[in-house]
């Protein structure tokens, strides 16, 4: 319930802070508040990857992309994602969650997701998308990307960025072949 809160909070400020491009970047302000926070008085680790799909669907509402995938029948999933902490954040501290796509390939996109607060990179996160139908099956990145007249290559992402897509490729692969459900 919490969630939905903040999450009709980003839904809400969105309109007012303006258009950004499809891959980014985006950025969405945000605050740690009381229900963030551990007996430290420092955000709990665990609220990260919620307060990062928030800042997904700020890109997505303002880039245009959620009409445009509401509208074909198509919604993003997260299939993989990975943090590092470098910083606490500590209770009312203001941050920014920066979000851009660093690229795709046949299946899916890997975004970068950075919390920053004042300029210092507090945790960053790479995320692994996909597009999938409601009808059943996935969409193609470039069949997405088409439909929202975007015409730009993929960046070239850090190699430890490729090995842990590749990794997460083998590990659905390996529980597939061992009979196993991932």
């Amino acid at each position: 319930m919490k969630q939905v809160l903040r999450l009709s909070w980003v839904i809400a400020c969105a309109r007012f802070r303006g258009p950004v491009l499809a891959l980014g970047p985006c950025l969405t302000p945000l605050r740690c508040m009381p229900r963030d926070v551990d007996g430290l008085k420092q955000e709990a680790k665990g609220k990260d990857f919620s307060i990062l799909d928030l800042a997904r669907t700020d890109l997505m509402i303002r880039s245009g992309m959620a009409p445009l995938l509401s509208h074909r029948g198509w919604y993003p999933v997260v299939v993989a994602e990975t943090i590092r902490f470098c910083e606490p954040l500590k209770l009312f501290d203001a941050f920014v969650i920066e979000s851009i796509v660093l690229g795709w390939d046949d299946e899916g996109f890997i975004l970068q997701q950075r919390i920053l607060r004042k300029d210092i990179c507090v945790a960053e996160a790479v995320v692994r998308a996909q597009v999938m139908k409601k009808i059943g099956g996935s969409v193609p990145p470039k069949d997405v990307l088409t439909a929202a007249g975007v015409t730009a290559e993929p960046m070239q992402y850090p190699q430890w960025i490729r090995e842990w897509n590749a990794e997460r490729m083998e590990c659905g692969a390996n529980a597939l072949d061992a009979g196993h459900q991932p």
